[in-house]
């Protein structure tokens, strides 16, 4: 199991995330973003803005996604 937090993949804040792969941490960092976006968490939409900024170009957002990746594999295990 490893830990990022929110602002380690793109958020505002330092919520944690623990998951055993990527895919994971990443969903849950969705859910987290979607309940940041209903409560309209202003530091939050911003860092969807610039996410929606790099979503624009496949190969930018595909670069990105593979960074962060690699950022979660390079942490350690949780103790």
């Amino acid at each position: 199991m490893k830990t990022m937090t929110c602002r380690q993949l793109g958020g505002a804040c330092d919520k944690t995330f623990h998951a055993d792969s990527f895919e994971e941490i990443a969903e849950m960092s969705k859910q987290h973003g979607m309940e940041m976006f209903k409560i309209q968490d202003q530091a939050h939409l911003q860092a969807m803005q610039k996410m929606q900024v790099l979503m624009q170009d496949p190969d930018a957002l595909k670069n990105w996604f593979e960074n962060k990746q690699k950022e979660f594999e390079a942490l350690p295990e949780d103790s």
